[in-house]
This record gives C-alpha cells, sequence and structure tokens, in this order.
C-alpha cells in the first residue's frame, strides 16, 4: 500500500486535525513498543552474552573471538539499511515485524551449526542474527513518530528502559538454557539461542498484529498536511517554508558510531578476559547481565536530562563516563567481580547517554517524510562502527592485553567532547518548534 492510498484511508486521515487523537495513538504506539522491547532485549542479551564463547569454542582460539561480534554488527548494518527503507514505505509495523522475525531465523541458525559443528553455517546465522539486533535498535524510534519535541528524549528512553527486563533476564538464564540445551542433545553455549528465537519471534509478532494504524504512517499524514498548509501561507507572503538542518545528523551519527565502537570492543571481549581467569559461565552472565541492564536501566532518568538539560550536555558527559569505564576496566584485577561489574556498568552508562543523546538529535534534525530511511541509513554506520570494534578488540588482545584495549577505548571516547563543541557552535538554532531545546543541532 502507497503512502497517498495511506493518507486516503478514513482510519489514517482522520488523526490529521486531530490532536487528541495523535496524542492516544502516541501513547498506545509507545505501550506497544514497551512490549515488543522487553522481549527483544531478551533476544539480543541472551545471544550476545555467549557469541564470543562459543565461537572460541569451536575456532579454538582467542584471535578470532570478536568475529561473533562483527558478524552480528555486519548483520544489523544490513537489516538496519532494509528495516529502514520497509518501515519509510509500509510503516514501523511491518518494518520492525519482519526484522525481528529474521532475527529469529538467525538464532535458530547459530542453533543448527553448534549442533552440527558448522562454521559456514555459524557464520551466516549471526549475520541474520543482527537483524534482530537492528530491529530492537530501531524500534526506539517508533516511539517517537508522533512525540512533541519536549517529550522525544523521554520517548527514546521509554523504550529503552523497556528492554532491561528482557535484557537483565537473557544473560541470567544462561545456566538454566544451557542445562535445557544439554538435555536435548544441544551444545550448552547454544543454549540461550533456544530463548532468543523465541523472543525475537514474540517482538516480531507484537508489532505485526498490535501496532495499527501505524504511528509514522500517522505522522507523515500530518506532516504533509502541515506542510501544505505552510506553503500555502509562505506563497502568499513570498517566504520560502524552512528546511530542516543537516548539522543535526552529522552531530548525532558521530555521538552514537563513537560509543556504539567503545562499547562493543571492551563488552566484547570481557567475557574471553574472564573465561581466560578462570571464572565460571555463571559469573559471566551475571557481569554482561549487570552490564546490559546499566546500557537500558537509566534510559527513563537519562531521556528526562536529555529534554532538560540539553543534547549537547548529555553527550559530553557521555565521553567522560566511557573514559572512566574505560580506566576502570583496565585496572581491574583479573580475579575482582565486584570492579569488573563496576567497569562494565559505566561502560553501559556511559553508552547509554551517547545512544539517547544521539538519536534524539537525529529526530531533531529529520521530519516524518524521510525520517525512518534516514535513520536506518544512520544505523547502518552505528552498525558498521561496532563490528570494527568487535573485529578489532579480539586481534588487540591477542596481541596485547584487556586493559590495553579498555585504555584504548576510553581514550577514543574523549573525542566526542570536542566533536561536539566544534559542531556546537556550526549550528544554526532557529526560533519555533526547537525553542524548547537550547542546545538542539536543527530545525
Amino acid at each position: 500500500m502507497t503512502h497517498e492510498s495511506q493518507v486516503k484511508d478514513t482510519s489514517i486521515r482522520r488523526y490529521i486535525d486531530a490532536p487528541e487523537l495523535q496524542k492516544k495513538l502516541y501513547t498506545r504506539s509507545l505501550l506497544i513498543v514497551v512490549l515488543s522491547q522487553i522481549f527483544g532485549g531478551a533476544g539480543l542479551a541472551a545471544g550476545v552474552t555467549v557469541g564470543a564463547l562459543l565461537a572460541q569454542e569451536m575456532l579454538g582460539t582467542e584471535s578470532f573471538a570478536g568475529v561473533p561480534a562483527a558478524l552480528f554488527t555486519l548483520g544489523s548494518a544490513a537489516a538496519a539499511l532494509l528495516v529502514g527503507r520497509l518501515s519509510e514505505h509500509y510503516g514501523r509495523r511491518l518494518g520492525l515485524g519482519a526484522g525481528f522475525f529474521a532475527g529469529g531465523v538467525g538464532a535458530l541458525g547459530v542453533i543448527l551449526a553448534a549442533v552440527n559443528n558448522s562454521l559456514p553455517l555459524l557464520f551466516v546465522s549471526l549475520l541474520i542474527y543482527g537483524a534482530g539486533g537492528a530491529t530492537n535498535l530501531q524500534a526506539r524510534y517508533a516511539g517517537t513518530d508522533l512525540a512533541m519535541p519536549h517529550q522525544r528524549a523521554k520517548a527514546i528512553s521509554t523504550a529503552m528502559v523497556s528492554t532491561t527486563l528482557g535484557a537483565v533476564a537473557g544473560p541470567s538464564m544462561v545456566d538454566v538454557t544451557g542445562h535445557f540445551a544439554a538435555f536435548i542433545g544441544i551444545p550448552a553455549l547454544a543454549g540461550p539461542f533456544i530463548l532468543a528465537a523465541a523472543a525475537y519471534f514474540l517482538a516480531g509478532t507484537v508489532f505485526l498484529i498490535l501496532l495499527r494504524p501505524d504511528p509514522y504512517v500517522v505522522a507523515k499524514a500530518v506532516f504533509a498536511s502541515k506542510q501544505a498548509g505552510a506553503q500555502t501561507q509562505a506563497n502568499a507572503e513570498g517566504k520560502r517554508v524552512p528546511q530542516t538542518s543537516k548539522n543535526g545528523l552529522i552531530v548525532g551519527a558521530t555521538v552514537m558510531i563513537l560509543t556504539q565502537i567503545v562499547m562493543i570492543a571492551i563488552m566484547t571481549m570481557t567475557p574471553v578476559h574472564m573465561k581466560h581467569h578462570s571464572h565460571s559461565l555463571g559469573d559471566i552472565g551475571l557481569v554482561i547481565g549487570i552490564h546490559i541492564g546499566s546500557m537500558y536501566l537509566p534510559s527513563l532518568v537519562t531521556g528526562v536530562l536529555v529534554d532538560k538539560i540539553g543534547r549537547t550536555a548529555m553527550s559530553i558527559a557521555s565521553g567522560g563516563v566511557l573514559l572512566l569505564a574505560g580506566i576502570t576496566a583496565a585496572a581491574a584485577p583479573a580475579d575482582s567481580m565486584p570492579v569488573l561489574i563496576v567497569a562494565l556498568s559505566l561502560l553501559g552508562i556511559g553508552w547509554n547517554f551517547g545512544l539517547i543523546s544521539g538519536t534524539a538529535i537525529i529526530v531533531d534534525a529529520t521530519d516524518p517524510t524521510t525520517r525512518a530511511k534516514t535513520q536506518g541509513t544512520i544505523d547502518v554506520l552505528i552498525a558498521l562502527a561496532g563490528a570494527s570494534g568487535g573485529a578489532l578488540s579480539g586481534i588487540v588482545v591477542a596481541h596485547s592485553s584487556y586493559a590495553t584495549l579498555s585504555l584504548v577505548g576510553g581514550g577514543l571516547a574523549l573525542l566526542l567532547i570536542p566533536v561536539v563543541i566544534w559542531s556546537r557552535r556550526k549550528a544554526n538554532v532557529p526560533a519555533g518548534e526547537q525553542a524548547d531545546h537550547s542546545d538542539s543541532f536543527s530545525a
């Protein structure tokens, strides 16, 4: 169904001049996103926890332990592009639903690869499994489609914080799913992917069945109506309709890319580092579970802070927290669970600050006519950055140490500060919609 035919649909058209209906649909859509993200978080976290360990076991070396994260994020890159395009043309419901189903298929493929000890199937399946991660991340945008400017960061954070329930539950069930897998004749490390497959299929089903009418389709119809009115008025007054600034796209993408590289690199090698120093699978699951919880649980507070004190301040804070995480991880004694937990918690919080502030900047800098496609394209860059961090992390640790990797990651995070400050000086903030955000980067 084309956008034009969707706008002609009565179920969409009745929202165009009805702010109260838009508000109700915004609230309902956000609740649906929350429900799907609970399942999506479980699917993401379960696989991330043991992906590197499964590859290490099958490959027999640590040098390529970062390959699963690289394949996962490369798959995320391709999926982000496809999900963005699908959402652009057919709405969030179909785009996000298809992305989660693809992630579930990938998880099933990983299980088959482990059973048959097939590295080619493992690598292909990890690529497909990455679609779930990309979709889980892009779902945060669905909550902003009908949000007012002063609600955008909070809407993003609400979608993300709901991921915490599943994200924490996933790693904590590593032992349980491992025992279950062993019981039915599947390698224990493939057990979490059973949970991942079920979780992703459920998340996709939630979107496909419940997300009606589609908030993105409604947002495009509302925007088109407003633009037509603005153009008519501008023509009568001999003026031009203001265009959105592209500066915000550069800034938001930079913030998210740098935070993703640092987070993926350190997170990927932490399970390998712990296993090398005789930590149990349960210990590893606990540390990664707390880390992923730290990535999402602070979101409600982060969203309020981003909306209240600004995108710039929170982007800079992200760089500072990630630096502290890298220093703490580098200084942590190998047998110290508490210090590793602190380091990985800081890593998650720094990522959270960067992702929410960067996402808010991107939403501010786009309009609904091309928003989904632009968001998908930017998420491709984020995924590729994560792939680079995951691939290089194993090589760095194999030829140096986990401490070196952590310090390099923390130092890289510092680049956020000059980039954001420089870009802020370049920003041209017009009056109007962004008056609610003194440091917004776009119209």
